[in-house]
């Protein structure tokens, strides 16, 4: 129980100081800030960096959940439906590697392919975005084809097939709308992924191409106040995000 104590102290302690600190007018040197004021938000909305950047990470995270969902749906069906089992192992492996390889390895390996003269994507939204894509596929693809194995899909389309049912209208009508709930629930696991990804993002990411996370951080060389409203912002979306995917998840079990 004392563990379990110190655990959440330690966890919610730096968050309740940042959230704090946000509000705080002065925060030197002392380990709680003195006065209160809401300017530091007030200076984060009208900052051009971060308008910019926060549009940016909107933008990632948008074209990196259609990327996701048109290539995520289809391979995990794939990789479901192989009749073999050792081709299947093989697959799912394939599909974690980007999980295993450190990101900072990734980011090394974008830099020294798309910086090139013959392809000098380097700085660009799109390279970002592909970015984004390498990294959390995996995750999508993994809740695909558990809520796959759970639902018994082969099952259904076997039952399907028997009744004289196309592939065209077994994928339509059957394995979609099955997997609507944890494709939602998985796009939304990728969304907090992309919106706080910060490592190849900052490795690749061009002066105007630079995400949320890439601006919070050089905002802790100014003003701490402003530094901590910045946080604020990133750490509210990402419990949004998964306050969103809980709730779908038990949508789903209760449907």
């Amino acid at each position: 129980m004392l563990a379990t104590v110190l655990y959440l102290l330690f966890l919610i302690a730096p968050i309740a100081l940042l959230a704090l600190g946000s509000v705080g007018q002065s925060w030197t040197n002392t380990l709680l800030p003195s006065g209160l004021t809401g300017e530091w938000y007030a200076q984060l909305a009208a900052d051009p960096s971060f308008q910019r950047a926060f549009l940016t990470s909107l933008k990632v995270v948008a074209a990196t959940c259609v990327l996701n969902t048109l290539i995520a749906v289809p391979l995990a069906y794939a990789i479901h439906a192989s009749a073999r089992r050792g081709a299947k192992a093989a697959a799912r492996i394939l599909t974690l590697l980007p999980i295993a390889t450190p990101e900072l390895v990734l980011g090394f390996g974008f830099i020294l392919v798309f910086s090139s003269d013959t392809l000098p994507w380097l700085g660009s939204i799109w390279l970002l975005i592909a970015a984004h894509l390498v990294v959390t596929l995996p995750y999508l693809i993994n809740i695909l084809l558990a809520d796959m194995a759970h639902l018994k899909l082969d099952e259904l389309e076997r039952v399907a097939a028997t009744l004289g049912a196309p592939f065209s209208s077994r994928f339509i009508d059957i394995v979609l709308p099955l997997l609507r709930h944890s494709l939602l629930s998985g796009l939304i696991t990728v969304s907090a992924i992309s919106i706080g990804e910060f490592q190849i993002s900052n490795l690749i990411a061009g002066f105007l191409t630079r995400t949320y996370p890439i601006t919070l951080l050089q905002a802790f060389y100014g003003a701490t106040g402003f530094a901590c409203a910045a946080t604020i912002v990133l750490l509210v979306l990402a419990i949004l995000a998964s306050a969103a995917g809980a709730l779908t998840a038990r949508a789903a079990r209760a449907g």
